[in-house]
């Protein structure tokens, strides 16, 4: 299934223009102890149906990486930001949302 994404940087294209780099996930804050550990923070995601902020990259524009929010039963995509961005942008679209 094809849908759009916007790229902070080169703005609307096709999906097919990205790589997708997974969801976001929180660091371990220490050395995984075990193999068994590394493996699942590497491999093991929430996947969920529904909103996640994930990884993209646009491989056939600016080359950059960027955060995007994506509804993952419907594609829709809620935003897109630079990652130093990502929080304020997420805080302005639920704003918008609350007053719509």
């Amino acid at each position: 299934m094809s849908f759009l994404m916007t790229c902070p940087n080169c703005g609307v294209r096709e999906v097919t223009d990205f790589a997708y780099g997974g969801e976001v996930s929180r660091r371990p804050q220490t050395a995984p102890a075990s193999l068994r550990e590394l493996g699942a923070y590497n491999y093991f995601r929430r996947n969920v149906a529904g909103v996640q902020r994930e990884w993209w990259m646009h491989r056939s524009g600016c080359r950059c990486w960027f955060l995007a929010e994506r509804d993952t039963r419907t594609n829709e995509v809620l935003w897109s930001a630079r990652p130093g961005e990502a929080d304020k942008k997420a805080a302005e679209v639920a704003s918008r949302r609350k007053a719509a």
